[in-house]
């Protein structure tokens, strides 16, 4: 069952190939999963193989190659016709006599596309040296680009069906928070807290499921709260340890990410001033949001408000978000951060995060929100606040 009209792919293949022309490009090759998905539907843990999506300019229709046991995936959930599904056999996998890529290049050499130019998402995760390799060796008449995040800039822009897969998302998130703030607790362990959201996560609403998230829950806790990406161990909390909670509500591949710093017991005294920072930091920033602003110009107010107080913060503090698959949540685009001009419009979705991460602490406050034509829309409701754990030993 198809996520999307067919009317809505064709828009948004329209949009891809009218960047192809600007950038003078006859095919694009797309292998980030998430671009395959927004043009297709296509929905499967098939991305640990090479597949690949062309889109032909020439052709009402992108071709999808990948794996002959995938193949199915690609008719269960693509709106393509089965002419335009194309396997390749399993002695391609992983050998080291041949690469799908071969395979790629025989097939556009029989379609007479092997002196056009083509793009290639050479900063994609899924695409190797030696896919760009073989295919540059394969077809050597051909022209390539680099079409790095041009279907990435057309997903930007939300539509109102996406708007509302992320808002569930959000409902999600929210449940999901919850839950591990409830479950944090002296002397209860780090990983069946992430157990207990990852339930959450998956379980979803009693009206719909939630999906597995792009990044797995975050959990840095006690002085590890100055690291920002390390995930959780069996390590069993103490009082007085602040957590920090990243993790993102996930429907149909779309994502609303979601952070909050708890602390079990009395907070210190720093982390409640950075904490007071933060919040004053986020709420002057979404005040701000409307569409027009640059995102530059939006992290100013966020600097503005942290460098009174003597903080400063180098990171960016947030970034475009929705649809994805591991290893990440983000659409590689806009960034909050000085420099990136980008003008925001309605229904563009960021993940503010404008994390604080010091020598020996950390605090991570986080919201999703939308922007509407007069400001934005917060997607989850959750309190914005430090979150204070009164201390209950658990035997």
């Amino acid at each position: 069952m198809l996520t999307f009209p067919i009317s809505e792919f064709h828009e948004r293949l329209n949009k891809t190939k009218q960047r192809m022309a600007d950038a003078g490009v006859d095919l694009l090759m797309v292998t980030d999963p998430a671009n395959m998905n927004y043009l297709t539907g296509y929905d499967a843990w098939s991305f640990y193989v090479h597949q690949m999506l062309i889109v032909i300019m020439d052709d009402e229709q992108p071709v999808w190659i990948g794996r002959d046991q995938d193949a199915n995936a690609a008719l269960h959930t693509t709106w393509l016709e089965e002419d335009h599904i194309i396997p390749y056999s399993d002695d391609y996998v992983q050998s080291s006599v041949k690469h799908p890529m071969d395979f790629i290049c025989d097939l556009l050499k029989e379609k007479h596309y092997d002196k056009k130019t083509i793009a290639v998402e050479m900063d994609a995760y899924y695409f190797t040296a030696k896919s760009y390799i073989r295919l540059t060796q394969g077809l050597s008449s051909a022209a390539f680009k680099d079409g790095t995040n041009m279907v990435n800039w057309v997903r930007i822009i939300k539509s109102e069906r996406e708007i509302s897969y992320l808002k569930q998302a959000a409902r999600i998130s929210e449940n999901a928070m919850q839950v591990a703030f409830d479950m944090i607790n002296e002397g209860v362990r780090e990983c069946d807290v992430v157990a207990e959201i990852s339930h959450a996560q998956i379980s979803g609403t009693e009206d719909f499921g939630g999906d597995y998230p792009s990044i797995v829950p975050l959990l840095p806790t006690g002085d590890k709260t100055s690291a920002s990406h390390l995930t959780w161990t069996d390590d069993r909390f103490k009082d007085g340890d602040p957590v920090i909670i990243e993790l993102a509500g996930c429907y149909r591949r779309y994502h609303s990410p979601l952070a909050r710093t708890a602390v079990i017991g009395k907070p210190p005294e720093k982390m409640q001033y950075v904490s007071d920072v933060v919040l004053e930091g986020i709420n002057t920033t979404l005040d701000a949001v409307k569409p027009g602003i640059t995102c530059e110009e939006l992290e100013g107010v966020w600097r503005s408000v942290i460098e009174r107080s003597g903080i400063k913060k180098e990171s960016r503090m947030g970034y475009s978000v929705g649809l994805n698959y591991p290893p990440d949540w983000g659409e590689h685009t806009a960034s909050l951060r000085p420099e990136d001009r980008t003008v925001l419009e309605s229904n563009m979705t960021f993940h503010l995060i404008p994390g604080i991460w010091m020598e020996n602490m950390g605090v991570e406050i986080s919201e999703s929100f939308r922007v509407t034509e007069t400001g934005c829309e917060v997607l989850a409701e959750f309190p914005r606040e430090l979150m204070v754990k009164p201390n209950i030993r658990l035997a």
